[in-house]
């Protein structure tokens, strides 16, 4: 929900190292900014409403300068985006000062509490408590003053404190909240997110649930919920800098999509053993006699994530025969699932913090489910949680929207799909070489569409003023429907549904007249006749009709307003080859409509709290 950096370093550049830091957090959150410095026995805080820039330029305009310091950007939960709610929050002395990630649920018990006892509070925001609970905990020594404090709260939180005193001290503890440690040399880094550090450091330490890092110039130190000192293992960072910056490209979701072929080519890389007719995932961590075993798959995801889920149940249920069952983490988590024991649960998320899919994970953990993650963070909670998982190798994804690893689910949940089939012998050696040869194609088939892109631009030039759609796709593309509208809204703010083709005449078909458009994924099927059909019902209703069809469909075009051309590919590798040519519709409509592509209002990457 919300960025956190802060830096311990031997220099004054701690001003400069915070705001480059947050620019490459500000996908998490972009209501307010803040930094604090101490400088010279004092911390000083500056604070901007809006976006990072404001908070860049009053900064730059200040000359201040100090070796550590704390920076956060806000997406707002409690409390309006306002300067005095905006992070980060002192207590009443003005000696201590903390940002925060997550939500207390505890706050206001909290907050009187210590207004009884003499606090006065500043701002309407749940994270402010945590100051004032470090401050009447303090008697010198800054962790022990945290450990006590996070012992009082409820809820899901990712912090940072400083205290004046200690000039060259940063005190980090996470609950339910991503929070790693960037080492240095001779300067060390605590962040939300690896990608803020990256220009620093690429050597980082992933605290667990409970964790207190205690950061200093030379050392970090991390004790456990119990205060017992913790052994850590430093994870090196694959990714380059280059791979978390735009690379020429006007926005991070363009380059994002263009990035595909080579996301796919690595998330097969040495998964594919076409000789043997056998799929590779060395950390999935079943057996062949547990996969053997299993009764029922339940998935679990939120937002893209869920629509990976879905087009995952299409593929389990075909090549491995297992019954599976999709569900909103949100809602399975707050309802009495039948989990049994022997049953396997997926839980996918980008960025493995997804709080929901956490909680639900967890319940499975209780009722006796193997789970599986499906996950583009080493060290995010999900993979530490899980019992096995399947990297999807997207490199750091920017954008707020969700595409390349959307993608990358895609493609790995098919890998686990066709092992899960051969082990269980649904599929034969023969069966998964000729998927295997299939799926080797894929890179080169994105590509291709993306060459599509300017013909995609001048649709979307003729519906940006439209201010609603509807995407229907039928059987594995239904999914791929729902997803291209939920990519429409969110990045140009144009209602739109997804919707089964097959079911228009149970409901939407009352809304089809000249000003909707209608996209139709209509590449070769099983069931292609049917949607045909169906495009023909929507099209004699005056609907504006936007094909996707496949390279050589001729015919398509007499239903058609506009058609986009993707390669034909086997209807199981479809998905990933479909959702393409959608991606591109909505990035260049909300573009040509002056919307923030990246960062959509409201919306942070990755959500953290319920």
């Amino acid at each position: 929900m919300c960025g956190i950096v802060g830096c311990v370093t031997a220099g004054a550049d701690a001003p400069r190292i915070l705001i480059e830091s947050l620019k490459r957090l500000e996908y998490r959150g972009y209501d307010s900014a803040g930094v604090a410095i101490i400088k010279d026995g004092a911390i000083e805080t500056m604070r901007e409403v809006g976006k990072l820039s404001n908070l860049e330029s009053t900064l730059g305009n200040s000359g201040l300068m100090g070796g550590t310091g704390l920076g956060h950007t806000r997406w707002a939960t409690h409390g309006r985006p306002t300067e005095v709610n905006a992070h980060p929050h002192r207590d009443g002395s003005g000696r201590i000062v903390v940002v925060h990630n997550g939500i207390i649920e505890n706050f206001r018990e909290l907050r009187k509490e210590l207004q009884d006892a003499g606090h006065e509070f500043a701002s309407d925001t749940d994270s402010e408590v945590i100051a004032h609970l470090v401050q009447s905990n303090f008697s010198g020594n800054l962790t022990e003053a945290v450990h006590a404090s996070i012992q009082r709260l409820q809820g899901a939180y990712a912090i940072g404190v400083m205290h004046a005193d200690e000039p060259e001290l940063i005190v980090g503890a996470r609950k339910d909240c991503p929070l790693v440690v960037g080492l240095g040399d001779g300067e060390n880094f605590l962040a939300s997110d690896v990608t803020a550090v990256m220009d620093q450091t690429t050597t980082v330490v992933y605290l667990d649930d409970g964790d207190i890092a205690t950061i200093r110039r030379e050392s970090v130190a991390i004790q456990n919920a119990q205060g017992e000192p913790v052994e850590f293992v430093p994870t090196k960072i694959s990714w380059s800098l280059s791979q978390a910056e735009r690379g020429g490209y006007p926005h991070f979701m363009l380059k994002e999509i263009h990035e595909q072929p080579t996301v796919i080519s690595d998330t097969l890389l040495g998964r594919l053993d076409e000789e043997e007719g056998e799929v590779r995932l060395e950390e999935l961590a079943l057996s062949d006699d547990d996969i053997r075993e299993i009764k029922r798959v339940n998935i679990i995801a939120c937002g893209t994530s869920w629509h990976a889920g879905q087009v995952a149940k299409f593929y389990i249920e075909q090549f491995a025969r297992i019954p599976v069952d999709v569900d909103y983490a949100s809602e399975l988590r707050y309802r009495s699932p039948v989990l049994e024991k022997g049953g396997l649960m997926i839980a996918i998320s980008q960025s493995g913090e997804t709080a929901d899919t956490i909680a639900a994970m967890r319940m499975a953990r209780e009722a006796g489910c193997s789970i599986v993650g499906v996950c583009n963070v080493i060290g995010s909670t999900i993979v530490r949680e899980s019992d096995g998982t399947i990297m999807t190798h997207a490199g750091p994804e920017i954008g707020v929207a969700s595409t390349k690893a959307f993608v990358s689910q895609l493609v790995a949940l098919l890998l686990l799909s066709i092992k899960l089939g051969r082990v269980r012998g649904v599929l034969t050696k023969e069966d998964v070489q000729e998927h295997c040869r299939k799926i080797r194609h894929l890179p080169k088939a994105v590509e291709s569409v993306l060459q599509t892109e300017n013909h995609v631009r001048k649709v979307a030039l003729k519906y940006v003023s439209a201010q609603d759609f509807l995407f229907i796709g039928r059987g594995v593309n239904y999914p791929i429907a729902l997803e291209g509208a939920l990519k429409l809204k969110e990045i140009s703010y144009i209602h739109a549904e997804g919707y089964p083709a097959g079911e228009m005449k149970h409901g939407p078909i009352a809304l089809l007249d000249e000003k909707l458009p209608v996209v139709a994924i209509c590449t070769k099927s099983a069931i292609y006749d049917k949607i045909v059909t169906n495009v023909e019902e929507a099209r004699v209703r005056d609907a504006k009709m936007i094909v996707i069809a496949n390279a050589g469909d001729e015919d398509i075009k007499e239903v058609a307003d506009d058609v986009i051309y993707v390669p034909e590919v086997d209807e199981f590798l479809s998905p990933i080859i479909n959702v393409v040519p959608l991606q591109l519709l909505s990035y260049f409509v909300a573009h040509e409509r002056g919307c923030d592509v990246d960062q959509p209002r409201n919306l942070a990457k990755s959500v953290t709290v319920e």
